[in-house]
């Protein structure tokens, strides 16, 4: 497992019954976690004195409950800074444990030393944008959200990158490599992060199971002459590792070699010592 470990500004203090107590900077959050199926007791302070705590809903869904956290707060990783705040369904705007993934592509975006253009899809609010750019690299960060985008490019003038060579991009992922394809560009890294489900600005349905093989397909064809990673990140259960390894082999691998390797990405647990697994990704390269 890949173990997102450098944090000092995130943890995850305890696990129990469907539920995660964490730590974002100076505030607890407790968010439900459908990976958590054991139940060891909440010994934890915190448990009883969190900042706030996202409800599950037996219908869908669910709701916040605030106990002291402010609207808009920050942390850091490693030179980078990340606008932080609750909205729907118990998200912050930001995964954690994929900075075992940052930490990954940014040594070898360093150690590419030549420039390196990133396409970053489903770029969310721009973790990985960032890492990438810290690293050196250009970056075209898409996302069909305009206002995931703009979360995205709020972030980089907190990480000091406001003026880094990054193309802030609101469209539906596909059609925007579709065009990228007729236009000719190429990309030496690639970067994925699609949801299990989701729709496009004009109402585009994305169904994980039938969709990431021919996108993964897609974009293969935006790969340069020299490319350096592919990254797929996958959230959905159903998508075991190994099928990661499978697509991205017979995808990838006859055209350009290198190899591919992919595992469970996951958080390590103060209390417990274990580590909860939180989705799966796949690598190539070079």
């Amino acid at each position: 497992m890949w173990i997102a470990d450098g944090w000092k500004d995130y943890e995850v203090i305890d696990c129990c019954d469907g539920e995660k107590l964490e730590r974002w900077g100076k505030y607890l959050l407790v968010r439900p976690d459908p990976q958590v199926i054991w139940n060891t007791g909440r010994e934890h302070r915190g448990w009883t004195n969190m900042n706030a705590h996202y409800h599950r809903s037996s219908k869908g869904g669910g709701e916040w409950e605030f106990f002291n956290l402010p609207e808009q707060w920050t942390i850091n990783y490693k030179g980078l800074t990340f606008n932080l705040k609750p909205f729907s369904f118990k998200h912050t705007g930001l995964f954690p444990e994929q900075a075992a993934n940052w930490d990954w592509f940014m040594k070898k975006i360093k150690d590419a030393n030549r420039p390196v253009k990133v396409l970053n899809l489903f770029a969310y609010t721009g973790g990985a944008t960032l890492a990438a750019a810290k690293a050196g690299a250009s970056v075209t960060h898409v996302d069909a959200s305009k206002g995931m985008v703009n979360w995205a490019s709020e972030n980089a003038r907190s990480s000091g990158l406001g003026d880094a060579p990054i193309r802030w991009i609101v469209d539906d992922c596909q059609k925007f490599v579709e065009r990228e394809i007729r236009r000719g560009n190429k990309y030496d890294a690639i970067i994925m992060d699609p949801p299990s489900y989701g729709r496009g600005p004009k109402g585009e349905i994305w169904k994980i199971e039938e969709s990431i093989f021919p996108f993964i397909q897609l974009c293969e064809q935006l790969l340069s002459d020299n490319p350096l990673f592919f990254l797929v990140n996958s959230y959905t259960t159903g998508l075991q590792p190994a099928v990661l390894t499978y697509m991205l082999s017979s995808v990838i691998i006859p055209k350009h070699g290198g190899r591919v390797v992919s595992d469970e990405i996951g958080l390590p647990v103060t209390k417990s010592r274990l580590v909860l697994p939180c989705g799966a990704s796949g690598r190539w390269e070079a």
